[in-house]
């Protein structure tokens, strides 16, 4: 299954309800599993992203619609990137001519 890094930076309204953010999260958790996206970590950061989560979806239509659920809540704005691990990797190098 895909993995997805993402990207989370605090809107005015979620840097205002930081405290709700780890409940928030939890409430993504279940969001993300009712369109078949898996939420392996999400983390807190320093620097110009607050939030890292890294999740498993089946395709890129899935992680779409959670993205788009959680930024209609209003409280972070997103930046989604695929991520390959080496097998993948090795797998699109072999491709190449």
């Amino acid at each position: 299954m895909p993995t997805y890094i993402v990207l989370g930076q605090f809107t005015d309204q979620g840097i205002r309800n930081v405290k709700d953010s780890p409940k928030r999260a939890e409430a993504m958790r279940a969001m993300a599993k009712s369109v078949g996206v898996t939420v392996k970590e999400v983390y807190w950061t320093l620097g110009q992203y607050d939030i890292v989560t890294v999740v498993d979806a089946p395709d890129d239509t899935a992680v779409t619609a959670m993205l788009l659920s959680k930024g209609g809540l209003g409280n972070v704005r997103t930046h989604c990137l695929r991520a390959f691990n080496a097998e993948e990797m090795g797998k699109i190098l072999g491709k190449m001519e």
